[in-house]
């Protein structure tokens, strides 16, 4: 299991943890059928308190991603898809999974640029642009375009799950997208720390689709493929 992130994130800390523990199902570092440590011993490695743990495990328990026998102990039960906050998040650490959280840099409600492929309904967008992190490992920067005809977002309604605040501030929820991988070097914008721009990084691109037949997000991210590697799992 890997350990939770210190950085400060929207999500309730036994939020954190249940998130955390589905990635690492996701991830296979957590087995299908695989007998979690006892509580207090897992709650001490996960920097949780037992009382916090146990709110985790009862999450995961209403999720179907555990067992729990009684005498026996907690087994993992893996899904049949990826689930929680993060299952279309595709970016783990190097040894799997980790708790994505994110420092928000920008948000600007203007006009698409027209270097942006088509998108959306509108000629304006909401841009927002992020640097990411897994368990505190900044590994990504990523620029995201919400098309406005699925609503404004400013940095107060913002949580480190975007598409959570798809679904909590403007009511709707992504339901598919289509991700392209390749190569491409860091934008003029990157953050200081991250790397100079310019510089040869992994790079995907997403549109995402909600209950329309087009896509209302199209996003940018550029990281770094000796922290961070794209993964895609066939089910």
């Amino acid at each position: 299991m890997t350990h939770p992130p210190s950085r400060s994130t929207a999500l309730p800390k036994y939020i954190q943890l249940t998130e955390l523990l589905i990635r690492d199902i996701d991830a296979g570092r957590l087995l299908d059928g695989e007998r979690l440590p006892p509580e207090r011993e897992m709650a001490v490695a996960l920097g949780a308190s037992i009382g916090t743990l146990r709110k985790a495990l009862a999450e995961l328990d209403r999720k179907g991603l555990l067992d729990r026998v009684q005498g026996s102990g907690n087994y993992v039960r893996k899904p049949r898809k990826p689930m929680g906050v993060y299952a279309m998040f595709r970016l783990e650490l190097l040894s799997g999974g980790g708790l994505p959280t994110a420092d928000v840099l920008h948000v600007d409600a203007m006009h698409k640029p027209q270097d942006l492929p088509a998108f959306g309904d509108s000629p304006r967008a909401t841009r927002i642009r992020r640097r990411r992190y897994l368990n505190d490992v900044a590994i990504a920067v990523e620029e995201i375009w919400l098309d406005a005809s699925a609503g404004v977002l400013t940095p107060q309604m913002l949580g480190d799950s975007l598409y959570q605040t798809y679904l909590t501030e403007l009511n709707f929820w992504i339901t598919r997208a289509e991700d392209r991988v390749s190569i491409s070097a860091l934008p003029a914008w990157t953050p200081g720390g991250f790397g100079p721009a310019g510089m040869p990084c992994g790079y995907i691109e997403r549109f995402s689709w909600a209950a329309g037949p087009n896509p209302i997000e199209f996003s940018r991210t550029w990281f770094d493929t000796g922290k961070s590697v794209y993964v895609q799992r066939l089910k």
